[in-house]
């Protein structure tokens, strides 16, 4: 199966936005400081700057269902988020989704096992989520 080059992985969230990005091989998943912001626009504008940036060929968003597999309102405004990205950046870039229910405990799992409590790990969870994601999401290519 054909890899799909650099891929950027999204956590979105209301205030904080987690990104990953992997090697144009697919191989490694490396977390990206993550888009600290209440506003969509300027959320969709940082992202936009790390796709052109760094030469991102495909989009891998979490989406977050319901624990019973369902859409809530949650995936909602990620749609709504994508939407708006989408308009941002052009048909060019294809997208993808992803199930992220268990992400964020993996990731808090991780930073536990590193000796970080929440707290001290907060401002991490969501990228380490988005390179959850993205592992996942290169295993299955």
């Amino acid at each position: 199966m054909s890899k799909p080059g650099k891929v950027l992985a999204i956590d979105y969230g209301g205030k904080r936005t987690g990104l990953a990005i992997c090697d144009a091989m697919g191989i490694v998943a490396n977390p990206l400081p993550a888009v600290v912001s209440t506003s969509l626009e300027e959320t969709v504008n940082a992202i936009a700057d790390v796709v052109t940036e760094r030469g991102v060929q495909t989009i891998l968003c979490g989406m977050p269902f319901l624990p019973d597999g369902s859409e809530g309102g949650q995936v909602e405004k990620v749609r709504f988020f994508l939407s708006a990205l989408r308009k941002r950046l052009g048909e060019e870039i294809p997208f993808a989704e992803i199930d992220e229910r268990h992400t964020t405990k993996e990731a808090e799992s991780m930073w536990r096992q590193a000796g970080f409590s929440r707290k001290k790990a907060k401002e991490f969870l969501d990228s380490t989520a988005a390179v959850v994601m993205l592992r996942e999401f290169l295993e299955l290519r």
